[in-house]
């Protein structure tokens, strides 16, 4: 499986960006598709997630009404719409899947994931 993200770049602060993520799979094979983002020196956490197809979502809370994820699954596509970006939203953003079933609550744990995209850079000045 792979997963290839494209639509990162650098935005001033207040733009938007929109983030995809193609699965060489159906996105229905997996549980969890979620994004993840890393900046130097910090740990990797999860922004968002689709479960089960998309049907759930959860965001973390410093991205919470701002950012939208989405899936198209007939694309094999997952989506990460970013809005009102920040400086603190600069990073390198993950596609991550996983197909194994588990508590809803695991999304946001990097350990939960088996398959990880290249990772698209995203700067907000």
């Amino acid at each position: 499986v792979q997963l290839v993200e494209s639509g990162g770049g650098s935005v001033q602060a207040g733009g938007s960006l929109r983030l995809s993520c193609v699965a060489s799979e159906s996105t229905y094979t997996f549980f969890f598709m979620s994004w993840f983002r890393q900046a130097p020196g910090k740990e990797r956490e999860g922004v968002a997630t689709g479960i089960d197809g998309g049907l759930t979502t959860y965001y973390s809370d410093s991205v919470k009404g701002r950012f939208t994820i989405s899936q198209d699954n007939a694309k094999n596509t997952l989506y990460l719409q970013m809005n009102s970006l920040k400086p603190e939203d600069a990073g390198m953003y993950y596609c991550a899947a996983s197909s194994r079933v588990t508590r809803y609550d695991d999304w946001s744990k990097v350990s939960a994931y088996s398959v990880w995209g290249q990772g698209t850079q995203v700067t907000v000045s």
